[in-house]
């Protein structure tokens, strides 16, 4: 009782810094809710991002609530990620780079009987950060941006026979901060300001079903689903005259609710496992996230004036392969040592100016066993590419280090003295 108080306290002080060190950094973070993550932990970026039919008692998959059952009954699992990006970006104007980064997650697993296992933590679901400028007639514009939405939420697992059933209860909030500076020749300087505030809950239901071929091999199918639903809070957006000195002047404001939706969400994953000497994973993913019938509503002012662009949505399409192998899990340190591999394709939600946003990548790690006990050390290194199509506005590369730190404890062990 007294790990999971001291726990506890750790996840609440790190969810106070959470969204304030969690960033991204790229301009096309400033349409819609941002940049749109999975839910994946640092091992599971490593692979690809797979995660929907991973079943480890080990890590924790908060992709799949399901795998939660599959927790040893003396084992209490705590795992926090970092990011480090590295951005290299071109068009048809100029280059440039820049750098993010920073606490990715927090979640924590434990079990509750030899059948059941349970959850909670931290995940991004959206990422905001940018900063650019450019020349306008008569003056220029500075536009910055940053927040997103992160989802603190609480998971329970079943198993009966071969078939794993679970549900995630999420708490979302976050808050996105849209800014134009605009300056003209004159000196002055205006700030319009576009703010969402998200105060929301939602759910994720997941099932696997895990198949013995024989003694050493198996397979196992996952799925997800997440039903559509509205968001919840308010946005609104400010004029304020920074050369005047003057308080902001709010121009619009609105509730989210029957304006601004999160998708329908359904994702599937199959993965085959070798277990004997060697230890080999591999899973296929594919997500599909129907944002084209999530509505992105435009702000309006009291006389009925769009003042802020609403947006239309594409459904969103992932498809991951990932994969990982132990030497021998039974022998000496460096064969103990996993080695994953990993790529993944995005059709993304955004449509900016009738162009769609495409992203691939590939990955790799590692994984660094203390050398007593079971807690590890995942280190991995991302390469991903995102543009637009069939007119490329915008090119980004991405090399991303990504370390996350797997506690593993055991519960209920009295150690005998000498």
């Amino acid at each position: 009782m007294n790990k999971i108080k001291s726990l506890s306290a750790v996840i609440v002080l790190l969810a106070t810094i959470f969204s304030a060190y969690a960033d991204v950094n790229t301009p096309y973070s400033m349409y819609g809710y941002g940049i749109i993550g999975d839910r994946a932990t640092s091992m599971q970026r490593q692979m690809g991002g797979v995660g929907y039919a991973m079943q480890s008692g080990r890590q924790i998959n908060v992709m799949n609530p399901a795998s939660y059952a599959s927790i040893d009954s003396l084992t209490f699992l705590w795992d926090m990620g970092a990011n480090m990006n590295m951005r290299w970006s071109k068009d048809s104007n100029a280059s440039d780079h820049g750098f993010g980064g920073g606490l990715d997650y927090v979640t924590m697993e434990f079990p509750l009987s030899k059948f059941m296992g349970m959850s909670i933590g931290m995940v991004p679901l959206s990422q905001v950060g940018y900063s650019f400028g450019d020349d306008i007639k008569y003056g220029a514009r500075q536009n910055q941006g940053s927040g997103g939405i992160t989802e603190a939420y609480a998971g329970l697992s079943g198993k009966i026979g071969g078939f794993s059933i679970g549900l995630n209860v999420s708490y979302d909030f976050g808050t996105i901060q849209n800014d134009v500076y605009a300056t003209p020749g004159s000196g002055s300087q205006s700030l319009f300001e576009q703010v969402m505030q998200v105060r929301d809950w939602n759910v994720v239901a997941g099932i696997q079903y895990k198949q013995p071929i024989n003694k050493y091999n198996s397979v196992t199918l996952g799925a997800t689903y997440s039903p559509k639903k509205s968001f919840h809070g308010k946005t609104w957006l400010t004029l304020q005259d920074l050369s005047a000195d003057s308080a902001p002047d709010t121009v619009a404001t609105s509730n989210l609710k029957g304006k601004y939706y999160s998708p329908q969400t359904l994702g599937f994953g199959v993965a085959y496992t070798h277990e004997k000497v060697h230890r080999i994973v591999v899973e296929a993913d594919f997500t599909w996230q129907q944002w084209s019938k999530a509505p992105f509503s435009s702000l309006v002012d009291d006389n009925g004036q769009v003042v802020f662009d609403g947006m239309r949505f594409t459904d969103r399409r992932k498809l991951a392969v990932g994969g990982e192998y132990t030497h021998n899990i039974r022998g000496n340190y460096l064969e103990r040592m996993p080695f994953r591999l990993g790529a993944f394709y995005t059709h993304d939600y955004l449509k900016i100016d009738r162009n769609t946003m495409k992203e691939y990548g590939i990955s790799l790690g590692t994984g660094f066993v203390a050398p007593h006990g079971k807690t590890m050390i995942n280190f991995g290194l991302e390469w991903r590419h995102r543009q637009t199509s069939p007119v490329s506005l915008l090119t980004e590369n991405y090399f991303n280090i990504m370390v996350g730190v797997n506690f593993n404890e055991v519960w209920f062990f009295k150690r005998r003295l000498n």
